[in-house]
């Protein structure tokens, strides 16, 4: 009997009857039936997330913020409302935990009453984080945990970047404020710095000045002070002359009377004069004596008339002088008088004016300390107003000029400031594209193992009669895998058009399909060839094994370390692989990788089994003809 003899016998057994005729169809649409409807119900399960039912309470009481009642709490309530992330339901507390309990809402979402208050507390001295509660029941579904922690990671997220939006424009206004206060300052420093230029000046020429001042006088008051000395010895000496003055004036005034007595005495003989002479001619005459001998007489005689008439005139003279000099000797006791007490008050005036002149001296002096003090002060001044105007107006470089529309975008950057830009070489259509190549292999599996409930593994008759093992084995092994090829074609039918999930290279993923479900009924050939119903059994645990090692939903590297092990070495892990590879448009040359490995499966399983069916064919007992408890 050939091979496709033997194929041909098992197909006619398996459609003998109308019930085996049903089996082989209900095993047949198997992966179909398991694939196709998981991935149906999975298609884009996050695309209908607006069907969750979810319970908002808003407790919020709002707060001041930047000067405005606000609540924050209704604002979010209102966004979610708007969206269409969940199907929101907004009710009170009470209504929301028996929703939950019943199972009317997957979970809630509080925003408590302090929601606000905590947001407006950013700007206070105690702030504080604002709190979002989320409560779950995982009697109804535990992902809705998961799910509702995302719900509560976007409100948090939204809220955030508004109030960091509205912060941050804030805090832009401020500083574009502060930047214009700066400007300002600027200016007065600039006004300052020029200001503090010309008083420095000032101040120099006034230390220069004062300087001069003190040693003027420094001077004047050595001079007073000499003045002092000369105007009290003047006074004394006046003193004394006024003394003098007033004894000349005593001696002048006596004198003076003498003169008087003495004029009038000559006075009085000059008068007389004439009437002596006459008396004495008149004596010559009577004495007899001749006109001749008495005018001879008289001529001695009035020289001495003459002489004593100009005596008389130099006299009268000499007391007119008398009386002069009398007046003026007065008039100088009087000025020395005078002089004496003007003298005693300059030297008075002299001595406070010495006092006062030591008193400007010291003055001077500290006027001049204090010009030298004000003089460097204000260089130092002048320069710590120049660092400040340089620092003022390179704070104002610092802070950047910016317009209302600016401060808004730079605001609303500061909120978001990181653009997730995300880019893949490959990528699946949806959540149900993602998880078609685990599934795919997976039903491919499940397809086999149930074919060969009723597929033999080998005909027993045809090992008995015609000693011929790796025949019997291929004919064995190449009814399941056809059978397996109508399923994996059926599959591929319902993945492609019924769900119209994308394929970058279909025909290569109908052969992977084709080709892996051939590995794996190689694989279960040979471990019912080698332990029937045992080997039968061992096929649900490995199927089982590859279930959680072929790294289908999460990456096989969160495993742990034995399960990782295995995903190296089982074949469902690189029929994932490859199927992502055509299926997404990946490294078509890791395909190759997998088919080697799948292909060292499949001759591996077709050798193994044919090493049995030889055995069979050595040792054939009563027992091997009977039916196997499965199949």
């Amino acid at each position: 009997m050939k091979i496709p003899q033997m194929i041909a016998a098992e197909l006619r057994r398996l459609t003998s009857t109308r019930m085996s005729i049903l089996a082989l169809v209900a095993l047949l649409a198997v992966p179909i039936v398991y694939g196709g409807l998981y991935l149906w119900a999975n298609q884009d399960p996050y695309g209908n997330l607006s069907h969750v039912p979810v319970a908002l309470v808003v407790d919020d009481r709002g707060a001041q913020i930047n000067g405005e009642q606000r609540n924050l709490g209704d604002e979010a309530a209102d966004q979610l409302l708007d969206s269409d992330t969940f199907e929101w339901h907004r009710v009170d507390a009470d209504q929301a935990t028996t929703g939950l309990e019943r199972g009317d809402f997957d979970f809630i979402v509080t925003l408590p009453a302090d929601f606000s208050d905590a947001v407006a507390s950013l700007s206070s001295d105690s702030p504080r984080q604002a709190s979002i509660e989320l409560r779950t029941n995982d009697a109804n579904n535990y992902l809705a945990s998961t799910i509702g922690s995302q719900a509560v990671a976007r409100i948090q997220e939204s809220v955030a970047k508004k109030v960091t939006d509205e912060a941050g424009l804030t805090l832009l206004d401020a500083l574009h404020t502060i930047r214009m206060n700066l400007v300002d300052a600027t200016t007065g420093a600039t006004q300052l710095v020029d200001g503090l230029g010309t008083a420095k000046s000032g101040s120099s020429q006034l230390a220069s000045g004062s300087a001069q001042l003190a040693d003027g006088t420094a001077q004047l008051s050595s001079g007073a002070a000499q003045l002092a000395d000369g105007t009290a010895q003047l006074r004394d000496g006046s003193a004394r002359v006024a003394d003098g003055a007033q004894q000349v004036a005593g001696g002048v005034d006596r004198i003076d009377a003498a003169a008087r007595q003495v004029g009038s005495i000559a006075g009085d003989a000059a008068a007389q004069l004439p009437q002596a002479r006459a008396d004495i001619a008149k004596a010559l005459a009577d004495a007899g004596l001749t006109q001749a001998q008495i005018d001879q007489i008289l001529s001695r005689l009035d020289p001495v008339g003459d002489r004593l008439q100009a005596a008389n005139t130099r006299v009268q003279d000499t007391v007119q002088q008398i009386n002069t000099l009398d007046d003026g000797a007065r008039q100088v006791a009087s000025g020395s008088a005078q002089v004496a007490s003007g003298a005693s008050t300059a030297a008075d005036g002299a001595s406070a004016l010495a006092n006062g002149a030591a008193s400007a001296a010291t003055g001077a002096a500290q006027l001049r300390d204090g010009a030298s003090q004000l003089d460097s002060g204000l260089g130092q001044l002048s320069d710590g107003a120049t660092k400040l105007r340089d620092g003022l107006a390179s704070g104002v470089q610092q802070i950047p000029d910016s317009d209302d529309r600016t401060r808004q975008a730079q605001a609303d950057t500061i909120s978001d400031p990181v653009n997730v830009g995300s880019s893949s070489i490959t990528k699946a259509q949806n959540y149900g594209a993602g998880l078609a190549p685990f599934f795919a292999a997976l039903a491919g599996w499940i397809g086999i193992y149930a074919l060969f409930l009723i597929v033999k593994p080998v005909s027993k008759r045809a090992v008995t009669a015609l000693r011929s093992p790796f025949r019997v084995t291929l004919a064995g092994w190449l009814t399941p895998a056809g059978l397996g090829a109508v399923q994996m074609v059926g599959l591929f039918t319902i993945l492609a058009f019924a769900l119209q999930f994308s394929f970058a290279n279909p025909w290569a993923a109908l052969g992977i399909l084709i080709f892996a479900s051939a590995t794996y009924a190689a694989i279960v050939l040979a471990l019912n060839v080698w332990l029937g119903s045992v080997g039968q059994f061992l096929g649900l645990v490995l199927m089982v094994l590859q279930l959680v090692t072929a790294g289908g939903t999460f990456p096989w590297q969160t495993l742990p370390g034995p399960l990782a092990a295995l995903h190296h070495v089982l074949p469902m892990g690189y029929v994932v692989d490859a199927m992502r590879q055509v299926m997404y448009g990946g490294d078509i040359s890791r395909v190759g990788t997998d088919l080697v490995v799948l292909g060292t499966w499949l001759v591996g399983g077709v050798l193994l089994a044919a090493i049995g069916v030889t055995r069979m064919t050595h040792h054939r007992t009563l027992r091997d003809l009977q039916p196997s408890l499965i199949g």
